[in-house]
């Protein structure tokens, strides 16, 4: 297939998660299998094969490993069905959402689209999204994590991966350092100590920690892990302790002056998954908050040289299992069925995952688990493990609440960042959080 690519700018579940992880076993890079389990998944839907000739628009966002292997699965579906093609969009997640929201409201949106579970509730709550009850198998699917792709008890989305959060370290770096590395069910102030013991041992220009100042997600974490529930809850209301928020921003500002993490104009380059951009991978900072799912983007850059702990404690657990990601369909589209049967194709074809592996997460398939497992890879089985030392206390997953999006993702972060570059105080960063916070209560 002659893929036509336009790519852009770089740019909830309940610990039941785990019951659908078995364990793994030995072997390498997977390959296509006649076993029983395949001939099972591979059953063709009941809708029959069109020959008309039709072209999708798809679009997601990720790491060069997560592109290579989706190009080579469109290459795979267009050679079993002649008549479908595709036009990809992709890239990093930097500027992903603010295009996919311009070219929904346009009526533009592409016919497949990878979904993150905070954007859900409001894509839906648009009407701009398709119904997805019927043309996708879900059975071998758990429950809990199809349920997390509904709204208002429709399916508006097909989970791709189990996922979690944890801390991934570079611990190649760290072994050199001569330090204690960090660990699973690690406290706060054990995280805050080890990024000031490493300091000590690391050149000027290179640091240990990201600043989460600005990251609406890691001070979810910490105020979670505080037992004062999610920064806005799940219906809607805002939540942000004050103690809780100015605390946790002074701690920053100490690790900033102490170097530890490293300065604003540095911190906030960051490009999350980007092979030169992220400051993991271009070696800035030896320590950052992220996901199960992007594992394998980091592996490809600097393979073997990473790992992963969950996130640090509190007076409870501060992590949380979710769905990796989503394919939805644009209410839009013109080619709705042809999308559904190709995302059933890409979650319950043992043809798919033997391409995609666990470059969207932890199949969701059990079928397809079961399928692979023999087959995955060291850094496959990192991502499996991590879950499984997160779900014993995973924390009640969040999806975001309708109507808050650009409250979390962006007002969170500017506002963060001005006390980074020392504009605000963190005081008056949370009258600004409060006040922001009436534009959408």
């Amino acid at each position: 297939m002659k893929v036509q690519m336009r790519k852009w700018s770089m740019l909830g579940v309940t610990a039941m998660i785990a019951l659908s992880l078995s364990a793994c076993g030995s072997g390498n890079t997977a390959s296509t299998s006649s076993s029983p389990a395949a001939t099972t998944a591979t059953k063709p839907t009941a809708a029959p094969a069109s020959s008309q000739p039709v072209k999708l628009r798809i679009v997601w966002w990720g790491s060069q490993a997560r592109h290579d292997a989706t190009l080579k699965a469109l290459d795979a579906y267009t050679k079993k069905h002649p008549n479908v093609t595709f036009e990809p969009e992709f890239s990093g997640f930097d500027g992903y959402a603010d295009k996919l929201a311009t070219q929904a409201a346009a009526k533009n949106a592409p016919d497949i689209i990878q979904m993150d579970p905070a954007w859900l509730a409001e894509y839906a709550g648009r009407n701009q999204l398709a119904d997805l009850s019927k043309g996708i198998r879900t059975e071998d699917i758990d429950k809990s994590l199809v349920d997390s792709g509904k709204f208002k008890e429709k399916l508006y989305a097909i989970p791709l991966g189990n996922n979690a959060t944890g801390m991934i370290y570079n611990k190649n770096a760290v072994d050199k350092l001569g330090i204690t590395p960090p660990k699973n069910a690690w406290t706060w102030d054990e995280y805050f100590q080890f990024g000031k013991d490493a300091k000590a041992k690391l050149d000027k220009d290179k640091y240990v920690l990201m600043d989460a100042t600005s990251d609406y997600t890691t001070y979810s974490a910490y105020q979670i892990s505080q037992g004062k529930d999610y920064p806005i809850t799940i219906d809607g209301k805002f939540n942000i302790d004050k103690d809780t928020y100015v605390s946790f921003v002074k701690k920053y500002t100490e690790l900033r002056t102490a170097g530890v993490v490293p300065p604003a104009e540095i911190a906030t380059t960051d490009k999350e998954s980007d092979a030169k951009q992220d400051l993991m991978n271009n070696d800035t900072v030896l320590m950052k908050r992220s996901f199960a799912a992007l594992y394998p983007g980091y592996e490809g850059v600097k393979p073997g040289a990473y790992s992963f702990v969950t996130q640090p404690k509190g007076k409870q657990a501060s992590g949380w299992l979710k769905p990796s990601m989503f394919w939805s369909v644009s209410a839009d589209s013109k080619n709705a069925e042809e999308s559904k049967k190709f995302i059933d194709w890409f979650v319950n074809d043992s043809e798919a995952a033997d391409i995609l592996t666990t470059t969207r997460g932890v199949p969701v398939s059990k079928k397809m688990l079961d399928y692979l497992t023999p087959k995955l890879t060291a850094a496959d089985k990192l991502q499996i493990e991590l879950i499984k030392n997160v779900a014993p206390d995973a924390q009640p997953f969040n999806a975001g609440a309708k109507g808050w999006s650009n409250y979390t993702a962006k007002d969170f972060k500017n506002i963060g960042e001005k006390v980074m570059f020392g504009k605000i105080t963190p005081e008056a960063a949370y009258d600004e959080l409060v006040k922001k916070a009436k534009e959408y209560q």
